[in-house]
């Protein structure tokens, strides 16, 4: 799977300018749907103190690590459960590299005429180099953000398995997760909304896969049995 990613992250290497060209594009876009300012969010977020080191924390130490623990508790108790968002994961994850490599998107912190601050450089911890080009990751994946749709994924699972009323507050990870994405300048509302895109039809394709595979329950008669 790394070596997959770091095939994918080369291909957008060479593709810089047209990732600031669909940034300006997506900018734009938002602003015709009247989506809120990503800058005035941050802006706002950041006039309380630690804002920004709290969103770092988040967006960086809560991802992996989060995504993790919810699909080893679903492999302990919820073996059918787990083998079902680990197909969604991988479709969803599979059709966000794909987007990736043909929509190339600069992230808003990469952007200064977008006026917003790279929260990760002004206080740490940072996710990534100081080159937008260096390292493992691709910081021109803008599109979709997989912060947003594995987040998302993680909140359904633990509903669709819990029946407690208090499952509902597993949205709350979604939830910041967004608010964090457009904080750290990382990401554009679009970004999470075509995340969730994805989700809901990777969710929607792997039911269609799982019906096809199930066997007819019902006996086959033959004429002599009718």
């Amino acid at each position: 799977m790394m070596i997959v990613y770091q095939g994918v992250r080369h291909l957008a290497d060479g593709q810089v300018g047209l990732a600031f060209r669909h940034a300006n594009w997506v900018w734009d876009f938002e602003r015709t749907l009247h989506l809120p300012d990503e800058a005035l969010i941050q802006h706002w977020a950041l006039a309380w103190p630690s804002t920004a080191r709290i969103a770092n924390l988040y967006y960086v130490g809560v991802h992996f690590p989060g995504t993790l623990l919810a699909m080893v508790w679903l492999w302990i108790r919820h073996r059918p459960d787990y083998l079902r968002m680990r197909t969604e994961m991988a479709v969803l994850t599979a059709a966000a590299l794909a987007l990736h490599v043909v929509f190339p998107l600069a992230p808003p912190r990469l952007v200064s005429s977008f006026g917003m601050v790279d929260t990760m450089l002004a206080t740490g911890p940072s996710a990534y180099p100081d080159s937008s080009t260096d390292g493992v990751a691709n910081q021109f994946a803008a599109m979709p953000s997989l912060h947003v749709g594995w987040a998302l994924l993680v909140a359904i699972a633990v509903i669709r398995v819990t029946s407690s009323r208090w499952r509902w507050l597993a949205l709350l990870h979604p939830a910041v997760t967004i608010s964090v994405v457009v904080i750290t300048a990382n990401h554009y509302w679009l970004d999470g909304i075509v995340a969730a895109a994805l989700l809901f039809a990777a969710i929607k394709l792997v039911k269609s896969w799982s019906r096809l595979s199930i066997p007819n329950p019902l006996p086959v008669f033959s004429r002599n049995m009718l």
